[in-house]
């Protein structure tokens, strides 16, 4: 149904950009056409509406009770512990007290030697956490359970305020070889929803983030998590063969699915 404005089609108005056919390839904000000298209304007003998630997304307060659930749905155990940030505003405005865990939850940690130890910490999207990281958990873990070696997990440690730097701290507590950090990226205008993975060998305070290896954009509409956590074991995988992790570890999981299929054939 067209609109008539003063003679003219609404449609007629909208002066269209030549690279509208790439938006159906694209979440970006490209071929908007114009109107005048200014975005089209309906461009304007989803604009805003995405503006609007992505602080929904940083603000939203990471339910742990909900999530605990459903991750002994899975049949994994859990503890809940917080960061030195108190409140969403602290944690905004001090990065560096979401690197570390209050003094009630570093009592919680007994040390015991762990293959491997999943950190889920709320981060800048608490959305991405509640959306994502079960899903992405289960599918990773039945990998863990095909694979020939036998993985000994800590339970799963759920943070509130935390950054991925935290990590490091839970990591060194339990004495686990392999920390993964499940968090919250930060939101972006089509993706308020992003969950990111980093995982670090031998984790210990004030690693340097060149430690860690990243598989980014985990969610339904980005990366896969069947394909995120093939990318995941591998990089588990060859980060205990290797004994190492960060920019000396390279993602190569595609490649050697080619090679294989090439010997197969």
């Amino acid at each position: 149904m067209f609109l008539l404005y003063s003679g003219l089609i609404m449609s007629d108005i909208v002066v269209k950009n030549d690279w509208d056919v790439l938006r159906k390839y694209t979440a970006a904000r490209i071929g908007l056409g114009r109107t005048g000298i200014s975005l089209p209304t309906k461009q304007t007003l989803a604009f805003a509406l995405d503006h609007a998630r992505a602080r929904d997304a940083v603000y939203l307060n990471l339910d742990t009770n909900v999530l605990e659930k459903q991750l002994e749905n899975l049949e994994f155990s859990t503890i809940k512990l917080n960061s030195k940030a108190k409140n969403r505003e602290t944690y905004l405005q001090r990065p560096d007290l979401g690197r570390e865990l209050d003094e009630t939850s570093a009592k919680l940690l007994e040390k015991k030697v762990y293959d491997l130890v999943f950190v889920i910490a709320d981060g800048l999207s608490s959305r991405a956490i509640h959306d994502n990281a079960v899903n992405f958990i289960s599918s990773l873990s039945a990998k863990l359970e095909a694979d020939t070696r036998e993985w000994s997990i800590a339970p799963i440690c759920i943070v509130k305020q935390g950054r991925v730097a935290i990590g490091d701290e839970i990591g060194q507590r339990l004495d686990a070889k392999i920390v993964v950090v499940l968090i919250g990226e930060r939101p972006g205008l089509s993706s308020p929803d992003s969950l990111g993975f980093y995982m670090t060998w031998n984790p210990q305070v004030g690693l340097k983030d060149s430690s860690r290896n990243c598989i980014s954009n985990i969610r339904s509409e980005g990366l896969s998590y069947d394909e995120a956590s093939n990318k995941a074991l591998y990089l588990i995988t060859k980060s205990t063969e290797l004994e190492l992790s960060g920019v000396n570890l390279k993602e190569r999981s595609a490649e050697e699915i080619t090679c294989r299929a090439s010997i197969e054939q």
